[in-house]
C-alpha cells in the first residue's frame, strides 16, 4: 500500500493512542531513535563496510533486517514529530528546496562526483 508521509504520521498516531497507550516522552523517544539508528548502523557497518560479522550472523540475514531497521527509524522519527507538531510533509519539501537552491551547481561542477 502507498503511503503519504501525512498518512504515515496519522496511523502512527493512531496506533500510539489505541495499542501504544501514550508516546513516551521526546527525550525518551530521542533516545530510542539514536537506539534504532545505531542498529542501522551496525548492520550498514557489516554489510557495505568493512566491519566483519560475527560467527552467529549471517550477511543475508542483515540485508534482510535492513528495511525492519529502517522503518523502526522511520517510526521513532514520526513519533517525534508528532509530539513536537512538526508536519513532516511540509518539513521534507521545504528541506528539499533549500537543498536545490542551495547545491543548484555544487554537486554537477564536483570532479569527485564524476
Amino acid at each position: 500500500m502507498d503511503l503519504s508521509i501525512r498518512e504515515a504520521q496519522e496511523q502512527v498516531d493512531q496506533w500510539i493512542r489505541t495499542i501504544g497507550v501514550r508516546y513516551f516522552s521526546e527525550l525518551t523517544n530521542t533516545a530510542v531513535l539514536m537506539e534504532e539508528v545505531g542498529e542501522l548502523a551496525r548492520l550498514m557497518a557489516r554489510v557495505y563496510g568493512e566491519q566483519s560479522f560475527k560467527k552467529k550472523e549471517d550477511e543475508l540475514a542483515a540485508r534482510e533486517n535492513m528495511g525492519d531497521e529502517m522503518a523502526d527509524v522511520l517510526f521513532v522519527l514520526i513519533c517525534l514529530a508528532n509530539q513536537t507538531g512538526v508536519d513532516l510533509t511540509d518539513a521534507f519539501n521545504k528541506s528539499l528546496l533549500k537543498k536545490t537552491n542551495r547545491d543548484a551547481d555544487r554537486h554537477s561542477n564536483n570532479p569527485k562526483l564524476h
